[in-house]
């Protein structure tokens, strides 16, 4: 993970209650239950993702890359 990644997600982390909303506009499968086990961790939210939408974590880790770096949080 780039340091200009891990800085947006240390803000979309930060603001996790903000942020989810626009979790659920990008990944509109995920449950409001399971943001809140997300509650901010990258990790969780990837692994939510591959289950939800069938991909692999390498998949669902570039899209949480790209969806991060267009996020203005």
């Amino acid at each position: 993970m780039s340091k200009e990644v891990q800085n947006a997600w240390d803000r979309i982390a930060g603001t996790w209650k903000q942020s989810s909303g626009e979790v659920k506009k990008q990944w509109g499968k995920l449950t409001d239950d399971e943001l809140m086990q997300v509650n901010g961790n990258r990790e969780i939210l990837e692994g939510k993702i591959q289950e939800k939408y069938g991909i692999t974590k390498q998949q669902a880790n570039k899209q949480i890359d790209e969806w991060a770096n267009k996020l203005k949080v």
